[in-house]
């Protein structure tokens, strides 16, 4: 038993139900917004899905829905996770890159130019 609460306790195992849960609330958020933009683009268009969309009787109507839902999909993400994330650590690289390097650093700097001046 012990074994077993020492793997719940883990903090990779609680960090990735986080995860899990915030991305599924997140997958929620955005399915919905999906949805009210393929409604807009239904209004504008006069058929909210392409599901009846049939040329020369092949059905690629459920294709389409699916692929303007895709792209909507990745375009939120993209927009609004991965650009933000970037300019986030971006900035914070900027900063670490102008904070004063550790007395560790320091000390073996000058270790290895006193050794170059030697040879």
């Amino acid at each position: 038993m012990k074994g077993f609460k020492d793997f719940i306790m883990r903090g990779n195992l609680i960090e990735l139900a986080v995860a899990f849960i915030i991305a599924t609330a997140f997958a929620a958020v955005v399915k919905s917004f999906t949805d009210l933009l393929i409604a807009l683009i239904g209004k504008i268009f006069t058929q909210p899905n392409f599901d009846t969309y049939r040329p020369g009787g092949v059905p690629v109507g459920p294709f389409l829905t699916a692929l303007v839902a895709f792209l909507i999909m990745a375009a939120v993400v993209y927009f609004f996770v991965v650009k933000p994330y970037e300019a986030f650590k971006a900035r914070y690289a900027k900063a670490e890159e102008d904070a004063a390097p550790d007395e560790e650093v320091v000390l073996l700097r000058e270790i290895r130019d006193a050794l170059t001046r030697r040879i």
